[in-house]
């Protein structure tokens, strides 16, 4: 493996530019910190240049792990405010609103028309007609 010697800090720093393109394509904050690993080890290997592969390998991947498991842990002290936080939850948007059934709720399942979708509703037996109200989704 003679040519994983010759690995210089400007491959760590085009593998960081790689991973951040892949999480600009595909988003989910893990590339994101990959390439900011990789990009912390070429600087690394810009200042020790004859480090060996294996501890090169080894700091990107202790890096990779603490940055994710940090973000994460981060992430989840600090969730992100919103003011629209059933954005992309459509059912979770009609909790609370109060409809007129169009099926009966017959052996705790019916039928209602909520804007253009016909929903299943489950609970007590009622007739058509009667009003409900949406208390949970799933």
């Amino acid at each position: 493996m003679e040519y994983l010697d010759q690995i210089e800090f400007w491959h760590w720093w085009v593998a960081a530019v790689v991973l951040i393109i892949i999480e600009a394509l595909a988003p989910g904050a893990i590339f994101i910190w990959l390439g900011v690993s990789a990009a912390v080890v070429g600087f690394i290997l810009l200042a020790m240049p004859d480090m060996s592969w294996e501890y090169q390998v080894l700091i990107f991947a202790v890096l990779s792990v603490a940055t994710v498991v940090g973000w994460r842990i981060y992430h989840k002290s600090h969730p992100t405010v919103t003011d629209l936080p059933t954005l992309n939850r459509r059912g979770e948007q009609y909790i609370g609103r109060k409809l007129t059934l169009d099926e009966a709720i017959v052996n705790n399942v019916g039928k209602v028309k909520l804007d253009d979708t016909n929903w299943k509703v489950e609970g007590d037996d009622l007739p058509a007609g009667a009003r409900i109200e949406v208390v949970g989704v799933e």
